[in-house]
């Protein structure tokens, strides 16, 4: 079993600027692949940006440009650097981790979410 607990969400201003961390514990030598997802009110959760333990990234469009996601392998744990915030940004953020195959990731644990808030 995975267990992931996300921290630094937070209020920011239009423009600001946090940083999201996420740290595994439990079975981690099964993980290759870790994430964040984000879900506003009345959406559904969608893809913020994921990182293979080989270092292979991808972003969604929203945001490329203004976040970027890094992980320490060793000790998986993922941050999620934030950078120009728009309201827009305002969601529950969630950490994910898994494993990476060819051409997929597969997220199997999930983190409980640490909110965002953007204020305009």
């Amino acid at each position: 079993q995975v267990h992931l607990v996300e921290s630094g969400g937070g209020l920011v201003p239009v423009g600001g600027s946090l940083r999201l961390s996420c740290a595994a514990s439990g079975s981690i030598f099964s993980i290759d692949a870790m994430g964040w997802y984000r879900q506003a009110p009345g959406k559904q959760r969608g893809l913020v940006a994921t990182i293979t333990g080989g270092g292979s990234t991808n972003y969604a469009k929203s945001v490329e440009g203004r976040f970027t996601i890094a992980m320490d392998n060793a000790n998986k744990t993922v941050y999620l650097q934030m950078l120009s915030l728009k309201p827009e940004d305002t969601a529950i953020y969630y950490c994910a981790a898994g494993l990476s195959r060819p051409g997929l990731l597969q997220f199997n644990a999930w983190g409980q979410g640490t909110q965002v808030t953007v204020s305009s």
